[in-house]
């Protein structure tokens, strides 16, 4: 992407500015100016439906919108910022910005310890500027990798993110675009990553225009949000070209190191070089030119490992997947929830699955779907998943959006964190979640059409009758419902049982980062045992001499066990059973001495972990 080619308004400097605009649908453009000074410049198009035009004394902070045909005013597709929100005029931003990170270039992505967030509500003024504030607090935590929840336009000042409308500009509420490289920047320099999140398989309904430019979207598939994206049908080159640039866009002029890709199963794509394949190498070759470690991680509810295969393996290339099926085996345990999508998990032996494979779901029947489920994912490495207890969706989208705080006690809290922050794969945090956050949060936003408000309650409504939850939904409209989810830590000190929580989940972290075993992501150097009846699992990790036994319950009374624990002299390095860590007592004791196996007494929902050299 150059500045010669790229789309929207590039202010070129000294008072020019380029404009170009895919609009095949129209017969006529022109670009409206309207501040500093009110003018109308004709546009030149060309045979694939592009208009451009370079124009002078223009400056960053002039205001224009598009008129096409000499009628209609919208404003710019590609806007860079939307001063005025999604239904007002675009402005002309200025690139150049003072980057501080001129050493960074990025991390290894199995050396992530992923962070997500919402700006709006991680701090209490819901800003860029706030949220660097708390940086030094998630290094001091152990986080690596800062991933946040959509910053593309959204209607009003609040929103998940995922109504999105403009995806090239930076949410004015949050402090628009200056706003957010100031906080890439800053993570930069505390040696984060920055993961963002972006959108394209749909577009919010508030203040998207795009249908009046050209074929966007396509009449031949429908998802849950409405119309699907053009990436297969006639003009889905100039589409793909579109969200190609906005990924390449936040890559090269804003340092971000990595994208998630939202719900790439409502990317409905039949072509022979799918639209995934194509954003994979386009981005990881703008990595190669860089110089730098960009990655794609996505998010799918298919289970199909394609997605992460190379091209020469027929898959798309991606780096990374949410795996849904490790939150699912684990929240069930956890909960002991069976509704909704939960009726297919609930058995240690599928937590075993997950930990040696990835996916659960590899083609077996599933009760919920009704049909047979996923691919297997066996031969994919450990570093392209991506684990949690909670996130955005598996909270935001429970009716009450009730965190596992809310749910399940500090015990299982524990455990929890020790079953994600120890596994081999690529760790996700949830705001708050390290200290037991208690502040709901559900889904909210800002639309000004009435209709529209309507329809998003209702809709909501409707998606949890599978889960048959209790109580009031609480209307996303009202600005109560995301007051509610600001997080607390910056407005109340923490009780002792959040700090305790707190500090266990740095030291999972510490422990994580520092021994060979539990930093090695691998497949091939884990084993897993399972005593279903009795609710143990226990994980067997090395990486050259250096070995770690981790010992997991999901049960609500002791059992007392044997177990095949390899020979050697193990030394206790974790117990969530002691005192220390808000426990009733252990009986395990400081060294575990094993001919090939051991007797054990573990604690209700308890974790321990042991250390120990090869025998040679």
């Amino acid at each position: 992407m150059t500045v010669e080619t790229a789309l929207g308004a590039t202010y070129l400097g000294g008072g020019s500015c380029r404009f170009l605009v895919w609009a095949p649908l129209a017969q006529r453009m022109e670009v409206h100016i309207i501040a500093p000074q009110e003018r109308l410049l004709p546009m030149h198009g060309d045979s694939r439906g592009y208009y451009h035009c370079t124009a002078e004394a223009i400056e960053p902070g002039s205001s224009y919108v598009y008129r096409i045909d000499g009628g209609k005013e919208r404003p710019d597709p590609a806007s860079r910022f939307q001063a005025a929100g999604v239904h007002g005029p675009s402005v002309v931003v200025d690139r150049r910005f003072a980057w501080q990170d001129a050493g960074w270039s990025g991390l290894p992505l199995q050396k992530y310890v992923i962070y997500e967030l919402h700006l709006g509500t991680f701090t209490s003024e819901g800003t860029f500027d706030a949220a660097i504030r708390c940086l030094d607090r998630l290094v001091e935590l152990g986080i690596t990798a800062v991933e946040l929840m959509p910053v593309a336009q959204f209607p009003g000042n609040r929103n998940w993110g995922y109504d999105g409308a403009y995806p090239f500009a930076v949410q004015q509420s949050y402090g628009g675009p200056q706003g957010f490289k100031a906080f890439i920047d800053a993570c930069h320099q505390k040696g984060m990553a920055v993961v963002l999140d972006v959108v394209y398989n749909h577009l919010g309904p508030e203040g998207n225009y795009l249908a009046d430019y050209g074929p966007y979207f396509s009449d031949r598939y429908k998802t849950p949000w409405g119309a699907a994206l053009n990436f297969d049908g006639p003009g889905s080159d100039e589409v793909r070209r579109f969200f190609v640039e906005n990924a390449l866009y936040w890559i090269t002029e804003f340092h971000v190191d990595s994208l998630r890709l939202d719900a790439l199963h409502a990317i409905l794509d039949t072509s022979a070089y799918p639209f995934l394949q194509e954003l994979a190498e386009s981005v990881h070759g703008e990595a190669t030119r860089l110089g730098r470690l960009v990655y794609l991680i996505g998010e799918s509810d298919l289970n199909d490992p394609r997605l992460l295969r190379t091209p020469e393996r027929g898959g798309c290339g991606l780096d990374a997947l949410w795996n849904d099926d490790f939150h699912h085996c684990l929240h069930s345990l956890l909960t002991g929830e069976k509704v909704g999508y939960y009726r297919d998990f609930g058995q240690v032996s599928q937590l075993a699955k997950s930990l040696e494979e990835g996916f659960v779901y590899s083609g077996q029947y599933s009760e919920y779907r009704r049909r047979r489920h996923g691919a297997s994912s066996a031969d994919i490495p450990a570093r392209c998943f991506v684990v949690f207890a909670q996130n955005h969706d598996q909270v935001g989208n429970r009716m009450l959006g009730d965190r596992l705080s809310q749910l399940v006690g500090f015990d299982k809290l524990k455990l929890a964190a020790a079953t994600v922050l120890l596994s081999p794969f690529i760790p996700l945090i949830f705001m708050g979640e390290e200290y037991g956050e208690e502040a709901p949060f559900p889904y909210f936003v800002s639309h000004s059409d009435p209709d529209l408000i309507e329809a998003t309650l209702r809709g909501r409504s409707e998606e949890f009758a599978a889960f048959q939850w209790q109580g009031d939904l609480p209307d996303p409209q009202d600005e109560a419902t995301f007051l509610a989810a600001k997080l607390t830590h910056d407005r109340q000190e923490m009780s002792s049982q959040q700090r305790t929580l707190a500090s266990w989940y740095r030291e999972l972290l510490r422990l994580r980062r520092e021994m060979p075993p539990l930093s090695h992501l691998s497949k091939e150097a884990v084993m897993v045992l399972v005593q279903e009846e009795s609710g143990v699992l226990l994980v067997h990790r090395w990486n050259g001499e250096a070995q770690a036994i981790a010992m997991f319950h999901f049960a609500n009374e002791s059992v007392s066990t044997t177990l095949p624990v390899p020979r050697g002299t193990w030394t206790k390095q974790l117990d969530s059973a002691e005192g220390i860590w808000g426990g009733t007592g252990s009986h395990l004791g400081g060294v575990l001495v094993s001919e090939g196996e051991a007797e054990v007494t573990l604690e209700p929902w308890s974790f321990a972990l042991f250390t120990a050299a090869k025998e040679t």
